[in-house]
């Protein structure tokens, strides 16, 4: 009577079953689904930040379509946008003074006036003190900051002094929606009508005014929207609407920008850093599962089943398993999101819409690429089991497909990490250097591996444990790799991390400066500096300011000179704020060139590199600017580095002089005020300075560590998510030899060895396992954080000589700790069945 054999599918499900039950799967679905959850972890959030962004990003500049520019929209485009049906809105912002009272009584400030139309702001609204709302100051009146009000010590419902006009203060501004960033920005806010500008008489036919046009499109009106956008960047990038250009987000508050921008870039090298984790250990489990069906898929095949169906049998069993897998590691990326969206916080004070299908299918696919391109390699080798592996033990599946598999998973590698990083940057620096580092540690570790007996001629147990590891040099070098990798990984990310975290420190450090000060006259500078000195304070930054014009690039005109973009333009029809020192500022940092300071006459220019870049310029290069009427000519002697994120005062042109009389300057200067009497001596410098323009940045510096310290912490979550695929890794390189370490347990055994002596031998080889592999990690991790600092997140690399001890003694620790629980049970096992088992294998 014959048996039935069971149908292919009763047999895949049977199999699955046995398989999950036995443990044989669990590293593998452990090592897919921690990668699914660290990637769609970030999906989801970054998924729907993006959306939410995108929603509420008109309300961060006034509107779904801004023009700034140096003149009003012509009444040309005016009928344009009401042909198309959009809303438009008009603004108009500049630098005035501000009085209240008359005669010597009087009180003046500086102030950032901005005149709006009844429409002001088209999305969001202004938030006034109270938490009343609105949308724009009505005639005659004006909305202020609080600052103006201790400035000229009024009160609301008191009137102050615009120009030639009088108006009343109704309202205290709390949040202004499309403010933006710049020392105008920052400086007190006041805002009024429209209709009363004219009777300020302020706009003069020289006054440098920034107008802007602000367009709202309704849902149905995305096409006239995009069509308006298509219109107006082409007339601009022609030249027809000189110093005109469109508005964006990124151009508000670049210190913020930075901050999201790193941490953003770190979350994705932390899910990176996962997947590549986890590939590893899902290669390391599938090689340990076909080890140990070796044996079974002979009788599989004496009993008379085809190699395609053990094929397709085994296929199916490690997609399932890896479908599986992968849905509970996006419910697990699902729930990492929420925690990382409460530990954002406020950050993310809005209500974020649902992710969208990006997420999902992100997760699903690189749970499946993983099996494709590490799993099903090494498991499709089961095929190729020669039936007469029953009978003889030394038969083995055919090798020739060693490279098609290293291929396809080497392929299927660099598809994964360009996916997930989504910044060709950091995928190539990453994936090159795990690519380096993996190579790298598998030629150490067999040269130091084959010259360890040579080295260590005594020591008894510790002799007989360099012995068990030259015994198996190439799966030593393997495992030596594999614990390398997932070290090097987490020494990484600790370093990036650290620095990064370092680096928002720096940017606003505690002692910096909160307060700017601009305008300040010449002759006051010494007044100035000795009340700052009576308060217990001193400057930080003090530097002369002029502005002036580029007019003249190697004696020819900049308006005869085309330039490759609209920004260069730009910047050339606009004046900078220039400066002149006799050295180079400390929180700067030179490129190229040098310093070449005089006392007057004569000397060079340290230009920005950003901006030499704009222009095409380079050293030598000589550059004229019109500085109140007077043609001043130096060539370029230096190109520096700003850091235009950080909360101190830099320029785009220093002259390198110490003194230069024959332009009209003032000082510009910042201070740190001093804790509980800020406020005192904001009100007596406003007092005794009244012309100066005291601008404080303390709640905007407040509100950059806020977000910084909510990033670092999203930072720390997702570190330590990313340690347990590291754990996973090291387990899963412990127990790659767990079958050949119970063969040698019984011979040594069988010859009379004590289990304590067994239980030394096993200590000290995982010691040095683990010591070899970090010490070569924190070599790497030294080399490949440097080039990530420099190349991908833009902060200064501090070389920590400790890293590569550090990570030995840590690396050999988590290889004896991984090795303990993976290896536990073969060395208490009875005597007679580690014989038994010995011999039948």
């Amino acid at each position: 009577m014959s048996i039935k054999p069971p149908s292919f599918w009763k047999q895949v499900l049977l199999r699955l079953w046995r398989d999950a039950r036995a443990g044989e799967l669990r590293l593998l679905m452990v090592g897919v689904a921690l990668a699914v959850a660290a990637v769609s972890a970030v999906a989801f959030l970054g998924d729907r930040l993006e959306r939410g962004l995108s929603r509420d990003a008109a309300q961060l500049i006034g509107g779904d379509l801004v023009v700034s520019a140096d003149r009003p929209a012509s009444k040309a485009w005016r009928e344009r946008g009401a042909l198309l049906g959009l809303q438009l809105s008009h603004s108009a912002s500049f630098p005035s003074m501000v009085r209240a009272g008359d005669g010597p009584e009087s009180a003046t400030r500086l102030v950032a006036l901005k005149a709006v139309d009844a429409l002001y702001p088209l999305r969001g609204q202004v938030k006034l003190a109270g938490g009343r709302l609105g949308k724009g100051p009505g005639p005659g009146e004006v909305w202020v900051d609080q600052q103006v009000l201790d400035s000229l010590g009024r009160q609301v419902g008191q009137t102050i002094g615009v120009g030639e006009a009088s108006l009343r203060v109704t309202g205290v501004i709390d949040t202004e929606p499309d403010r933006g960033g710049g020392f105008i920005a920052f400086a007190p806010r006041v805002m009024l009508h429209e209709g009363d500008l004219a009777a300020t008489q302020l706009v003069q036919p020289a006054s440098r005014i920034n107008y802007r046009m602000a367009v709202a499109a309704e849902p149905s009106q995305t096409a006239a929207l995009r069509r308006l956008e298509g219109e107006l960047k082409a007339h601009i990038d022609a030249g027809e609407w000189r110093g005109a250009r469109l508005e964006s987000l990124q151009s508000g508050r670049p210190e913020l920008q930075q901050t999201l921008q790193r941490g953003e870039r770190f979350l994705s090298l932390v899910a990176l850093l996962a997947a590549l984790l986890s590939s590893v250990a899902v290669a390391l489990a599938a090689r340990d599962f076909a080890a140990r069906h070796v044996d079974e898929t002979a009788l599989l095949r004496v009993l008379g089943q085809r190699s395609r169906r053990v094929a397709g049998v085994y296929a199916l069993e490690f997609l399932i398993a890896g479908l599986v897998a992968s849905l509970l590691g996006l419910l697990l990326g699902w729930g990492l999101h929420l925690a990382l969206l409460a530990v954002l916080g406020d950050l993310l004070a809005v209500q974020l819409p649902p992710a969208g299908p990006m997420p999902y299918g992100l997760g699903l696919g690189l749970g499946l690429c993983l099996l494709v391109s590490f799993g099903l390699p090494p498991v499709l080798r089961l095929a190729g089991v020669p039936p007469l592996r029953v009978l003889r033990r030394d038969a083995q599946p055919p090798s020739s497909g060693a490279w098609a598999t290293a291929l396809v998973g080497a392929l299927g590698a660099a598809a994964l990490l360009m996916a997930v990083a989504r910044d060709a940057q950091l995928g190539a620096l990453t994936l090159g250097g795990f690519v380096f580092a993996g190579v790298l540690l598998l030629g150490l570790a067999w040269l130091v591996v084959t010259l360890l007996p040579r080295l260590v001629q005594r020591g008894g147990w510790v002799k007989l444990a360099v012995r068990q590891l030259a015994s198996r040099p190439g799966l030593a070098a393997a495992q030596v790799a594999a614990l390398g990798l997932g070290l090097l990984a987490l020494a990484l990310l600790a370093l990036v991390r650290t620095d990064l975290l370092e680096s928002w420190r720096v940017a606003t450090p505690d002692k910096g400066p909160d307060r700017f000060v601009v305008n300040l006259l010449p002759d006051q500078g010494d007044a100035f500096r000795r009340t700052l000195q009576q308060a217990g304070v001193q400057p930080l930054d003090w530097h002369p300011m002029f502005r002036g014009r580029l007019t003249a690039i190697n004696e020819q005109a900049v308006k005869d000179l085309k330039f490759e973009t609209g920004r260069a333009q730009r910047l050339v029809e606009r004046e900078f704020n220039l400066s002149h020192a006799e050295q180079m500022p400390a929180h700067n940092k030179a490129l190229a060139g040098s310093w070449q300071a005089t006392s007057a006459e004569g000397g060079g220019l340290s230009v920005e590199d950003g901006l030499a870049k704009e222009l095409g310029l380079k050293l030598g290069d000589r550059l004229s600017f019109d500085v109140a009427g007077e043609i001043v000519t130096a060539p370029v002697t230096q190109l520096r580095e700003v850091d235009w994120a950080s909360m101190r005062v830099n320029f785009f042109v220093i002259f390198q002089r110490a003194q230069m009389p024959e332009v009209p300057s003032t000082w510009i200067a910042t201070y740190r005020a001093p804790k509980g009497s800020s406020a005192a001596l904001d009100r007596q410098l406003a007092s005794q300075f009244p012309n100066v323009t005291l601008v404080d940045v303390s709640a905007q510096i407040a509100q950059v560590q806020g977000v910084m310290n909510q990033i670092g912490q999203a930072v720390q979550l997702l570190f330590g998510f990313t340690l347990a695929a590291g754990l996973v890794v090291l387990m899963g390189a412990m127990t790659a030899t767990r079958e050949a370490r119970v063969r040698e347990a019984a011979l040594w055994r069988a010859m009379g060895a004590q289990r304590s002596l067994l239980a030394r031998v096993q200590r000290s080889e995982l010691l040095l396992l683990g010591g070899l592999a970090g010490a070569i990690a924190g070599l790497l991790a030294l080399g490949i954080g440097a080039l990530l600092a420099h190349y991908v997140f833009q902060f200064a690399w501090t070389p920590k000589p400790w890293v590569p001890l550090g990570s030995m003694l840590v690396g050999a620790l988590l290889a004896w700790a991984a090795g303990y629980w993976g290896l536990r049970g073969v060395l208490r096992r009875p005597v007679v069945q580690t014989l038994r088992q010995a011999s039948a294998e």
